[in-house]
């Protein structure tokens, strides 16, 4: 394996990392910003608060997107793995 082929994979695994974590992060984001935009409004300063909603709406965008990024890791994942055993298999005793 050549330094160029270990840095393909490493930016194939990088991208998938970040292609599977982003829904659940731009949901609580988008949600936390709500959250905060509310409490700024109504003066209403409790973690609790805040930490509920994020909660649902995380489970949720699990519920929504989890077999959509099962499938993303499991296609990479099968990938790799059938290029690991052709990393040998370039002839030899």
């Amino acid at each position: 394996m050549t330094a160029a082929l270990a840095l393909d994979w490493l930016e194939r695994m990088l991208w998938i990392a970040v292609e599977i974590g982003a829904p659940p992060v731009v949901v609580v984001v988008v949600v936390g910003l709500g959250i905060a935009i509310a409490q700024a409004a109504t003066q209403v300063n409790d973690s609790a608060v805040a930490f509920a909603p994020k909660l649902v709406a995380v489970l949720a965008c699990l519920v929504f997107a989890g077999e959509w990024m099962l499938l993303r890791l499991r296609d990479f994942a099968t990938v790799a793995i059938e290029a690991m055993a052709h990393v040998g298999a370039s002839g030899g005793p």
